[in-house]
């Protein structure tokens, strides 16, 4: 039975074609909601069948589910601020996560953007998280919660935690009760050509290539030394942004590997290697954060809290503090493994409620 508030309301979701967003609008059309498809074009250079067949997919959902489905060019402004930041990272020996980057200016920001221009109430996406409504103080302001998704290996909270709370509130994600494989079965049941489609890569902008391919068409490289912990120089690199903390393939090392990257030093443009895997375990280390943004705020700091330091890494114990410079250092409680600047720590309570979440600066290991 679809509940009479929800008959007139207007809903903007964003559609890729793919099984998870349209459930959502299958979902929402269901319920009673006055559905808007959005299909928004990011990223010039992928293939062009791809592109096309992602459009035609939501095209014949959109035309199944008797909806009108608005096509939105956002190629030049995700060249520009996700891509051209991507680089940018890289350039100065960060690695950063560009999917957070494009959710926060460019997914929700367009989605908003339209469900303010066509007058809707809400807007939804296929993400697997969770809001509910809380209230902030006695004065009974609204305040919402982003929480875990059911689907603890399909849970993407962790990429949503530089959402605003005028977004929080009129946002929906109707799959963050579901198993994906409840999706599926929903997507067949209600005729849905895309149940069996396959799952879409994390970095939509490479096209299936690797990071490192797309660095070396994009960025220019200087080769330089390989040394270990001795300061011996054993090999020579391809250039430093092709290197991530911990990674193992692809330093092209023989004799007394496996060797690990350990650091990159842009100032002599060495690259740093262990074969030891216990040195890149970050111990009793400190991480200095910036850019942190708060979904609820914390007052009382020091605090001790649950934090996510790398997408599905679990979550581990940490005590954070505000400096006095306005940046926030991070006490681990807990042995994890190295992480590098530029990627993201994500906070959450014992509810694995998000609290919040900011950009590492800087690490300082013991």
């Amino acid at each position: 039975m679809v509940h009479k508030k929800m008959n007139k309301k207007k809903v903007v979701v964003g559609m890729s074609g793919g099984v998870d967003s349209s459930v959502v609008a299958a979902l929402l059309k269901k319920r009673g909601y006055e559905v808007h498809g959005f299909f928004m074009r990011f990223w010039k250079d992928n293939l062009i069948e791809g592109i096309d067949q992602a459009l035609a997919d939501a095209q014949e959902v959109a035309k199944i589910l008797e909806i009108p489905l608005h096509v939105i060019d956002a190629r030049e402004i995700f060249q520009q601020k996700v891509v051209g930041y991507f680089l940018q990272e890289y350039k100065n020996g960060r690695t950063p996560n560009p999917c957070i980057f494009c959710n926060e200016n460019i997914k929700f920001k367009i989605l908003f953007d339209e469900m303010i221009k066509i007058k809707a109430d809400m807007m939804a996406t296929g993400h697997y998280a969770q809001i509910k409504r809380g209230f902030f103080n006695r004065k009974l302001k609204a305040h919402y919660n982003l929480l875990e998704a059911k689907d603890k290996n399909k849970d993407q909270s962790y990429f949503l935690y530089r959402l605003k709370q005028k977004q929080l509130a009129r946002i929906i994600f109707p799959l963050g009760k579901y198993k994906k494989t409840k999706v599926r079965k929903i997507a067949k049941r209600m005729g849905l050509p895309v149940f069996q489609k396959a799952e879409s890569q994390d970095i939509c902008f490479l096209a299936n290539s690797s990071v490192e391919t797309f660095l070396q068409k994009n960025l220019k490289m200087q080769r330089g030394a390989i040394i270990n912990q001795q300061n011996k120089v054993i090999g020579t690199h391809q250039g430093l942004p092709l290197y991530t903390l911990g990674q193992r393939k692809g330093i092209n090392i023989g004799g007394t590997g496996p060797y690990y990257v350990k650091a990159k030093d842009y100032l002599k443009n060495r690259l740093v290697v262990t074969n030891n895997k216990k040195e890149l375990l970050l111990q009793s280390g400190t991480i200095i954060l910036e850019a942190i943004n708060w979904i609820v705020i914390l007052t009382d700091l020091p605090k001790k809290l649950l934090v996510r330091t790398r997408y599905r890494n679990p979550l581990v114990h940490a005590t954070i503090i505000k400096r006095k410079d306005g940046l926030y250092e991070l006490k681990l409680m807990e042995v994890q493994k190295i992480v590098a600047p530029g990627q993201s720590v994500v906070f959450y309570n014992r509810s694995k409620q998000v609290i919040g979440g900011g950009i590492i600066k800087d690490i300082i290991q013991y």
